[in-house]
């Protein structure tokens, strides 16, 4: 593979035009430029550009049937790239974009089959970051991104994230500061009636259902064998795992806490090394150096904008094994981190 001298341009307010532009520039000639979205960070190069986007797959070691999301910064971009836009896709933007939902349509034939995984359709969203918008706009050029991370690795939340595992394997790095979200985006295909959601995000099936009408949930937490098509990121292959091997327990936040309590003594004596990610409530049953906050279990933000940062944290750690408290909120966005966290692990314990 290609070794880069990966440059980082640290953003800030008196040198956002002259980064963008510099950044733009690479795009347009076919590089690879990881930035911030409101999501986690994506690893973008030229949608339509087959070699340009082989280049994301070869920095991401990303089996080339894993579909890209394709992020554009106007409705009339992406009537350039697709079919038709139905009444509900029309709608769907105009109350949720920018922002993270992603819609599934049919592709044009201008869309190349590397991109959309040699799917018809293709996947657009909008993103609600600056930074984003100013590098699609700038290098007048549709991008296609998804997380810049190692395939199967947590999602990066933080330029510090993506430099730790892309370094010499792409480009440029901007970095624009942590992500507000910290979970993908909500993604929703279109091209079904009703519309079917193919992975949970921080736009909710109510949030969706609200707008225009029923849809049918068309995903599971569980990762799909590998002769099955897919037609979203996230449904195949492993995702979001760390180093460590991590066992989620799901219950009442007093049961979880008891669970976990006795499996921390059990691994301690057997001599590993213990990561916990825990909510606020649990975490103050516990006495040990690798505690990391998910935040108030009845705030499941808190846990999406905690999770990706708090899997690498236990990796910079060096644990062996992570105890994930699943006593958060499942409502809204609890959705999405419940999938994330069913994918990453191991082992899943009910109590």
């Amino acid at each position: 593979m290609k070794t880069y001298r990966t440059r980082i341009f640290r953003i800030d307010e008196n040198n956002l035009e002259e980064a963008i532009a510099e950044a733009a520039a690479i795009i347009k000639e076919g590089g690879t430029v990881a930035f911030p979205t409101e999501t986690v960070y994506g690893l973008g190069a030229d949608a339509l550009n087959p070699e340009a986007v082989k280049a994301i797959f070869q920095a991401k070691g990303r089996p080339a049937d894993n579909p890209l999301i394709v992020h554009v910064s106007s409705k009339e971009q992406c009537e350039s790239l697709v079919k038709n836009i139905s009444d509900k896709a029309v709608l769907l933007m105009n109350i949720f974009w920018p922002g993270p939902l992603t819609l599934i349509m049919e592709r044009k034939q201008v869309v190349p089959d590397i991109t959309t995984g040699g799917l018809d359709t293709v996947a657009l969203r909008m993103p609600d970051n600056k930074v984003a918008m100013e590098l699609i706009k700038c290098s007048g050029k549709a991008i296609a991104a998804p997380s810049a991370n190692r395939s199967g690795k947590p999602s990066p939340t933080t330029a510090e994230h993506v430099i730790s595992d892309l370094d010499g394997r792409i480009d440029v790095v901007i970095d624009g500061g942590p992500v507000i979200v910290g979970v993908e985006s909500t993604v929703i295909d279109m091209t079904t009636e009703p519309p079917a959601i193919l992975r949970p995000g921080m736009v909710s099936q109510q949030d969706i259902e609200n707008e225009i009408g029923s849809v049918d949930i068309g995903y599971d937490d569980k990762v799909h064998p590998d002769n099955k098509e897919v037609r979203s990121p996230g449904m195949k292959y492993t995702h979001y795992s760390p180093d460590a091997n991590v066992i989620l327990v799901e219950g009442n936040n007093e049961n979880v806490t008891k669970k976990i309590s006795q499996m921390f003594s059990d691994f301690q004596m057997r001599g590993a090394k213990i990561g916990l990610l825990l909510t606020e409530e649990s975490a103050k049953h516990f006495v040990s150096k690798e505690i990391f906050s998910l935040g108030r279990k009845d705030k499941p933000e808190e846990t999406a904008s905690s999770l990706f940062f708090g899997l690498r944290y236990m990796d910079e750690k060096k644990v062996d094994v992570i105890l994930v408290d699943g006593s958060f909120s499942h409502l809204g966005v609890g959705a999405a981190v419940s999938n994330r966290i069913r994918k990453a692990a191991e082992m899943i314990i009910k109590v």
